[in-house]
Order: C-alpha cells, then sequence, then structure tokens
C-alpha cells in the first residue's frame, strides 16, 4: 500500500479478562496461541479431536479447557468473544470463519489471513508498554517484516536508542564500592517512597554513539540531567522538553559551580523524587570526582548508581591510532592531571605516560620528564578534541613536543602522550 492509502485495518488492544474465547485446534500453533491468551486473562476452551503435548499440559494444569474432544460443530461459537482457529485444514477454519461471520465474532484463522477479520500482531513486551506491529492489509500482510520492525523498535527501547520516557529503571544491586544500592538490593527498601534515584554516568569521549547502552537508558528515564562540559552533549537535543538540564561545566582554572553544589544539587532533586542522571565526559571514577558524588548521595540514603564510561586517558589516544600498549612498545601506563608528580613515573622506554588537561603546563611537564631520565628522543603526541569536530594530533619527541604544541596553536581539551607507542599513530608515519 502507498504511504497515503488508507487501512483496511484498526489496530485494537483487547481486555479478554474472564471472557470465554473458543480455540479450535489442538496443534502446536493453537498451543502457543492459547498460552498467551490465557496469559492475557481469557478463558480458553479448545474444541480439537486430539492435542500435542504442549496443549495437554496446559489442560493438564488448568491453563486452558479442552471442551470437546472432537471437530469442531456449529454451536461452538456460543458466548464467544473470540475465536481462534488452528486446526491446520484449510476448509476446517474456513467454516469456523464462516460460522464466525455470521455470529458476529472476530475470528483469527491462523492458516488464511483473509479469511479472518482479525490478526495477531508481532508483539514486545517493554516495561509498562505493548509494543504491536502489523500489517495495513490482509493481503499484502507480511508477518516476517512485522517481526523485524518489532525486534527493531524493541532494542530502541531498550537500548535507550528511542529516547521514549518510561518507568524509571532504578540502580541495580552490586558489590559493595561499586556505587549501587547495597544490602537489599532494592533502592524501594531502604529509602522512602518518594526518594528518587542517582545515576553518575559516564559519557566517554564525547561522541554520541560511544554511549553505553546503560547510559542511554538511564538517559531516557531521567528527570533531571546535571551535564559536564566534555560529556556528549548531543545527547541533549533527545531529551523530552521537560527534562531539567543543568550545566556545570568547568574549564581550566574556572569552576562557576564548585563540587559542593553539584553535591548538594545530586541530592536536593533526588529527595525530591526525581530521577537524576550526573553525565560526565570519561569515566566518574577516572579524575572525575564520581567517589565524592556518591558518598554525598549515599550520605543521604538515595539510591546511587555508577555507570562506567570509556576514560579520555585511553579512547582520545585511540582514536589518533595510539594504543596505550602494545607488545614490544609498552608494558604499561601512567596517566596523570599535572605536571608536579612527573618525577614519580617510571622513566623505562616501555612504559607510557598520559597527561590529562596538562597543555598549559606542557613545557614544565617535559622539562621534569628529561630530568627525571626520560629520553628527549622519546616520541610525543599532544591529542585535541578527540572524536570531536576539530580533531588533530601533533607529534614530536619529548624535547620538542611543547613548541611544536605552541607553534600549532594547540588548546584544550587536549591529551598528551609520551612513549614508544606514539609511533603506531598515523601522524607519526607521515611526518617528513
Amino acid at each position: 500500500m502507498t504511504d497515503d492509502a488508507p487501512s483496511e485495518i484498526f489496530p485494537l488492544g483487547l481486555r479478554l479478562t474472564g471472557r470465554r474465547v473458543l480455540l479450535v485446534g489442538g496443534g502446536l500453533v493453537a498451543a502457543r496461541r492459547a498460552r498467551s491468551l490465557a496469559d492475557a486473562g481469557a478463558r480458553v476452551n479448545v474444541v480439537s479431536p486430539a492435542l500435542c503435548a504442549p496443549m495437554s499440559e496446559l489442560v493438564s494444569a488448568g491453563t486452558v479447557v479442552w471442551e470437546h474432544e472432537r471437530e469442531y460443530a456449529s454451536g461452538d461459537l456460543d458466548g464467544a468473544w473470540l475465536v481462534h482457529a488452528a486446526t491446520g485444514d484449510r476448509d476446517a477454519d474456513a467454516r469456523v470463519s464462516a460460522d464466525a461471520e455470521a455470529q458476529q465474532v472476530f475470528c483469527i484463522a491462523a492458516g488464511d489471513a483473509v479469511a479472518g477479520t482479525a490478526w495477531v500482531p508481532a508483539v514486545a513486551h517493554f516495561d509498562d508498554v505493548i509494543v504491536s506491529v502489523t500489517s495495513s492489509s490482509a493481503k499484502e500482510r507480511n508477518p516476517r517484516r512485522s517481526i523485524r520492525v518489532r525486534d527493531a523498535v524493541e532494542r530502541g527501547l531498550r537500548d535507550g536508542t528511542l529516547p521514549v520516557r518510561h518507568t524509571p529503571p532504578r540502580p541495580t544491586a552490586a558489590a559493595p564500592g561499586t556505587g549501587a544500592a547495597t544490602g537489599t538490593g532494592d533502592p524501594a527498601v531502604t529509602s522512602p517512597p518518594t526518594t528518587g534515584w542517582v545515576a553518575l554516568v559516564g559519557g566517554g569521549p564525547g561522541r554520541l554513539d560511544l554511549l553505553t547502552v546503560r547510559a542511554r537508558v538511564l538517559l531516557t528515564a531521567a528527570d533531571v540531567v546535571i551535564i559536564d562540559r566534555l560529556a556528549p552533549r548531543a545527547i541533549l537535543d533527545e531529551l523530552p522538553r521537560d527534562v531539567d538540564v543543568i550545566d556545570v561545566g568547568k574549564t581550566a582554572g574556572h569552576h562557576p559551580i564548585p563540587q559542593e553544589a553539584i553535591n548538594a544539587l545530586l541530592v536536593e532533586h533526588a529527595l525530591a523524587g526525581r530521577g537524576v542522571v550526573r553525565l560526565k565526559g570519561g569515566d566518574p571514577y577516572v579524575f572525575g570526582r564520581g567517589g565524592e558524588e556518591l558518598d554525598a548521595c549515599e550520605a543521604a540514603g538515595i539510591p546511587t548508581e555508577v555507570v562506567p564510561g570509556v576514560t579520555s586517558a585511553i579512547s582520545v589516544p585511540t582514536a589518533a591510532g595510539i594504543p596505550v600498549t602494545h607488545r614490544g612498545l609498552s608494558r604499561g601506563f601512567t596517566v596523570l592531571t599535572g605536571h608536579e608528580d612527573v618525577g614519580r613515573v617510571p622513566a623505562a622506554a616501555d612504559h607510557t605516560l598520559i597527561l590529562l588537561m596538562g597543555v598549559s603546563h606542557l613545557p614544565l611537564t617535559t622539562a621534569g620528564l628529561i630530568a627525571n631520565g626520560r629520553d628527549p628522543r622519546t616520541p610525543a603526541a599532544v591529542v585535541e578534541d578527540g572524536y570531536g569536530d576539530r580533531q588533530r594530533t601533533t607529534v614530536g619527541t619529548l624535547a620538542t613536543i611543547s613548541d611544536l604544541a605552541v607553534a600549532a596553536g594547540v588548546r584544550p581539551p587536549a591529551i598528551t602522550v609520551v612513549g614508544e607507542v606514539v609511533r603506531r599513530s598515523p601522524a607519526w608515519v607521515e611526518q617528513p
């Protein structure tokens, strides 16, 4: 059918609880339908001369009633709100359909959709909704396509790529120290009914498609999002308009909202019954002060979950083609946020150093490393705006990288990598 052609199908939900539904047939198709009808609360009566093993089990359990141990006969439809014909015999199903038409009872004909007046869509259950997909015409019915569409929608709801608000997923129970609620594992048991929840979510290196599935699910459920400057801010365009977004982004030397105030915001909104996502760049526990925020929330009795993200210390070098470890080049790595501790970093040639937020102090850092025994010829790279629109890699040696960075006009956010692994970068290979 074309997009503007009228559909011959009117989508409808049926409340079948306590209502009689006749199922004609005792095979596997009928057994599958019997279970779903019974799950919906229907009184399922079966007419069939024989039953398959699964249907026999349903009868033995009292889930359905084997009303007549024979072929279908006129009169069996009396009192039925719905009939499902699944005998496997096209002529027998047609007789059921004809009787249903005469008695104004909707009929599902398993073997011939055109002969019926109703059919069952592809169904998925998610949270508090039921997703059903069906074709718009009996003649053009394509069950396999409906199933593919159903599956795609269900995946989108579960992984958060369909930003549809639903009942907030409470933080999950986990081992002590991971940030999830402890004790019973059920936040509702340990918190007042009006208390919300907090999720400290690592947004990874800032690109939207590198968010974790769990991060998207929690963002879909959030009432409040408290976001950092280097978090994947494009996600804000997908949030419903009624979500409160609070920007607490910091830049070098400029912290407009101190950490104590951020902690207070988390607690305030959660105690007001809201679901709060604290969205950070990288990982909450890698120089993200996630532990401080967790302590503040737990002290207030708020169910809190920590969702890891790929730290920029690893992901940004990856964007530039630099592994932080590599057989024959590097056996380990150290991550620092400043220049004061460079004297404690192993000076071995097979150890990688990664500097976060250190562009302004790069001359001091490189000088300190050389003074501590690092070879001035050690490869070094500065990667700006990893995974961002202006990503750029400047390479040199420990002795030259600070001057090269100044000449190139390097500006934050940027990460510096020092070590033999820099030789793996395409930027190093392409040097004149």
